[in-house]
């Protein structure tokens, strides 16, 4: 287990460059919240976890197996580990932040081709999050009143230059 990073994992690495290139600004592994989220967006009150799906029990995915040795450690770990992140995730809300969670799998599938419909997931539910959400995104719809022609910018208005004198 001394082999396993914490930070800085392949998935890690890809899912931070690509939130860097859509314009994204972010802390990493900030220690002063609860669970170390491995992605901080102060701008969006916002934390990202990346979770290995084995570390953390992705139900239903096929990387979340128990070993066949030792089960009983593994087990208590990863249910340990489960309660942790739970834990976790009712600080964060309580202090006010928002959760996001990306497990492994996400990517590792993803990143031999393409994570934008990730990242896109991501920017979505980071918007949501944003305070000035609805000023962001408001838009105004005008009636098309038939027979007339709409106008989108003022009236001419001529400009008379008077002589110096």
């Amino acid at each position: 287990m001394s082999k396993i990073r914490s930070k800085n994992t392949k998935p890690e690495m890809a899912l931070r460059k690509a939130l860097f290139a859509k314009g994204f600004r972010y802390r990493v592994n900030d220690n002063k919240l609860p669970g170390k989220p491995d992605i901080v967006l102060p701008k969006y009150k916002t934390v990202i976890f990346l979770h290995g799906c084995f570390w953390h029990r992705h139900e239903g995915c096929k990387y979340a197996y128990t070993p066949k040795t030792n089960t009983g450690f593994w087990v208590d770990k990863i249910t340990s580990n489960k309660e942790r992140d739970r834990i976790n995730l009712q600080k964060l809300t309580v202090l006010g932040w928002n959760v996001i969670t990306v497990w492994e799998c996400e990517i590792r599938h993803e990143y031999k081709h393409d994570i934008t419909p990730l990242i896109d997931r991501i920017t979505t539910e980071l918007l949501a999050y944003s305070p000035d959400y609805p000023k962001r995104v408001s838009m105004k719809f005008y009636e098309q009143i038939e027979d007339q022609v709409m106008m989108v910018a003022e009236d001419i208005i001529e400009y008379r230059v008077t002589p110096k004198q």
